[in-house]
């Protein structure tokens, strides 16, 4: 395909893809619960931070985290205190981790919210945004093993959760799947979850050439993506993964 084709094939798949059917069978049903503000952006972002491993066990987690908060996330963390003895485990992530989770995040909560702690403006860098709000995140007393729950783009990591958490945030509600509550970063600032299914159909596709799934991929994908659409470049996410997730392209 040459390159007018190939954005004609993603628009559509993009367009197929971002649909409310997509919801059954995501993770991201579980913010679809909640209608408020903060309880949608604490559940997507504890949600997104588990999202390793099939979406059945990370959609089961999910539902017991919630749980764990009383199906009242932001009034959970606002009222959260210490406790050394939580039960849960998703894969790495165990009580430990939760408990300095909630701390942060009351802490954060005390303060704003989690909007601000993304700091920046429609002209800053996503990894500005992210690096800021990993040392807002880390400032709460926290045993080491807990940092490498949040990836750092600093270090070349594609922070392919936080990435995909930013999408649900920032882009537009209307097609039912992503929640546009946040006005910080604009959609035209974002870049693309680079997941297993991401890069195999990017590098297919020849729209992706580095070998390595990490920042400077990422880079590269989100690059090619606003040539073909400056304003919502991070739609073709829709497109790409739908095509390694559910066509086997």
């Amino acid at each position: 395909m040459n390159e007018l084709e190939l954005k004609e094939f993603l628009d559509y798949k993009a367009e197929q893809y971002e649909s409310a059917d997509f919801i059954g069978s995501d993770p991201i049903q579980i913010p679809h619960q909640f209608s408020s503000k903060a309880d949608i952006e604490i559940s997507a972002f504890f949600v997104a931070m588990l999202a390793w491993g099939n979406r059945k066990s990370i959609i089961k987690s999910g539902e017991k985290l919630v749980e764990i908060m009383g199906n009242a996330p932001h009034d959970y963390i606002m009222n959260y205190d210490k406790n050394t003895n939580l039960k849960f485990a998703h894969r790495t992530f165990n009580g430990t981790d939760l408990d300095f989770f909630f701390r942060s995040l009351h802490q954060i909560y005390k303060e704003s919210d989690l909007e601000a702690c993304f700091k920046g403006d429609e002209h800053s860098s996503l990894m500005t945004n992210i690096s800021g709000f990993r040392e807002i995140f880390f400032s709460t007393e926290h045993e080491y093993r807990s940092e490498k729950h949040i990836s750092n783009p600093l270090k070349n990591s594609a922070c392919k959760r936080l990435i995909m958490y930013l999408r649900w945030m920032v882009r537009d509600h209307k097609k039912g799947v992503d929640f546009g509550i946040w006005n910080n970063i604009k959609p035209a600032q974002l870049y693309i979850p680079l997941d297993i299914h991401t890069g195999n159909i990017s590098r297919k596709l020849g729209i992706l050439s580095r070998s390595q799934s990490d920042w400077k991929a990422s880079e590269e994908l989100i690059n090619y993506c606003r040539k073909l659409d400056p304003e919502d470049p991070a739609k073709y996410d829709f497109a790409l993964f739908g095509l390694g997730a559910f066509e086997d392209f």
